[in-house]
């Protein structure tokens, strides 16, 4: 769900302030990091050159990232519209993911739609209406993509959207001063976050973990990342990804092993539900308050994605010596680095040339490193990519660096959000109904044997 994928992502947004375009030197938007404008500078257009002249051609892009969210996008685009004549015609809608299925089912499309689920792409790539990525969008995907992001662009067989904007899911929230105060050290495998959840058990001070799965008609879905996450542990990418398309059964031997490990945690009286109440609480407390009681030290640990820093009140300090932080979820042993994400997706409904052109500046290094400095918030704001030309320097808020180090760490094993990919009747249904009937006292037995029956 795109409420999951960045929609979140709040704060102050510092716009980038670039003055008229200018020519001389610079490199290809493909080829550099760090041209095509910078906060206070000027655009150098001859990045820009090989788009041609757009004078008078419009370009409608529609997303469910509404305002203040989206303005780091319209920012992002000032270069291209400045130094190609072009103008691009952003739209957010809150209601996008249903209405972008109603416009492609009566052949109202915009000219581009940023997509938050490869389910979603898959839905709209079977209206008919969907154009394949220009091949210089492919090219750039293949240069600074892993390999697995150019796949969940694509459907069957047919590459049709590039990677955006991403996420880390695979992150624990914590409170630096509590863990020097008692002594805790950031755990580097499982085995070693199980023996601090009983050390904290056994100090007495607070709960160890606080969590929350109340979301409204998608009251549940923090417990789908809980478990897609620990699938990923058990069984490696492989099997993850066996899971994801059914081609094991949801009810089989890992994903039953991963739930019961969540259960471990989430369903042990000792362990939750810090600042709340009882582990039935779980089920009751909205996810953007539940990692809130870390701050009053009511619990210490709460495992949410990286945009969760947005829920955090205005002037806390979130950095690895502040007020709260997170650490990556450890995997069994150092040996794989699993890490669990989501991300956006751009498709075209239109292959004008003007189109094409925004959809191949879109997907180069150069447009990555703009969208991060128009995003850069010094609270809880922010953006990162996957993009392995994205500069690390031009991601202020240390959450982000955090994030953008582990999504672009070599080492690092991602997988997209399991649910996302799954058929609507399971990825967005059965799946989250049952998780909130396990944390509410169903058998996990029960759980995964009806999720397994509601598959298509």
């Amino acid at each position: 769900m795109h409420r999951r994928a960045g929609a979140l992502v709040a704060g102050t947004v510092a716009a980038l302030a670039l003055a008229a375009c200018s020519t001389g030197e610079g490199g290809t938007p493909g080829g550099t990091g760090t041209s095509g404008g910078t906060a206070g500078g000027s655009v150098d257009c001859a990045d820009y050159e090989q788009y041609g002249d757009l004078s008078g051609k419009t370009i409608t892009v529609y997303a469910g990232i509404v305002a203040p969210e989206d303005t780091p996008y319209i920012t992002s685009f000032k270069p291209f519209e400045e130094c190609t004549g072009a103008k691009v015609d952003y739209q957010a809608d809150k209601q996008f993911e249903q209405q972008i299925l109603v416009r492609a089912q009566a052949g109202n499309t915009p000219d581009i739609a940023i997509v938050p689920q490869p389910g979603l792409l898959a839905q709209l790539v079977a209206t008919g209406t969907v154009k394949a990525a220009p091949e210089g969008v492919a090219k750039n995907v293949e240069e600074f993509w892993d390999p697995s992001w150019k796949e969940l662009g694509s459907v069957d067989g047919t590459f049709y959207a590039a990677p955006s904007g991403a996420s880390v899911k695979s992150l624990v929230w914590y409170s630096p001063k509590q863990f020097k105060d008692n002594g805790y050290e950031v755990p580097q495998t499982l085995d070693e976050l199980k023996s601090l959840t009983e050390k904290i058990v056994a100090d007495g001070n607070n709960k160890p973990w606080c969590a929350g799965i109340a979301s409204g008609e998608a009251t549940g879905w923090p417990l789908t990342d809980w478990m897609e996450d620990f699938v990923l542990r058990v069984g490696g990418g492989d099997v993850y990804d066996q899971w994801v398309k059914h081609e094991i059964a949801f009810n089989s031997e890992v994903p039953t092993e991963a739930l019961d490990m969540v259960g471990e945690y989430l369903k042990d009286p000792a362990n939750v539900n810090g600042g709340f109440g009882d582990v039935s609480t779980i089920a009751t407390t909205a996810f953007q308050d539940a990692g809130l009681p870390i701050l009053q030290d009511q619990c210490s640990l709460h495992r949410q994605a990286s945009f969760y820093a947005a829920n955090f009140p205005e002037g806390t300090n979130i950095a690895e010596d502040g007020d709260v932080f997170a650490f990556y979820l450890p995997a069994k042993d150092d040996s794989t680095k699993p890490v669990l994400g989501a991300g956006e997706f751009v498709t075209a409904f239109s292959d004008r040339p003007e189109v094409q052109a925004l959809l191949e500046f879109w997907s180069t290094d150069t447009w990555a490193n703009l969208k991060a400095k128009a995003s850069s918030d010094e609270t809880n704001g922010g953006w990162i990519s996957a993009n392995k030309g994205l500069d690390t320097a031009n991601l202020v808020n240390p959450i982000d660096k955090l994030s953008a180090e582990i999504l672009l760490d070599p080492a690092s094993e991602f997988r997209f959000d399991g649910s996302d990919q799954m058929p609507a009747a399971v990825g967005n249904g059965a799946f989250w109904r049952e998780a909130t009937a396990w944390i509410t006292g169903q058998s996990t037995q029960e759980t995964l044997d009806k999720i397994e029956a509601a598959w298509p």
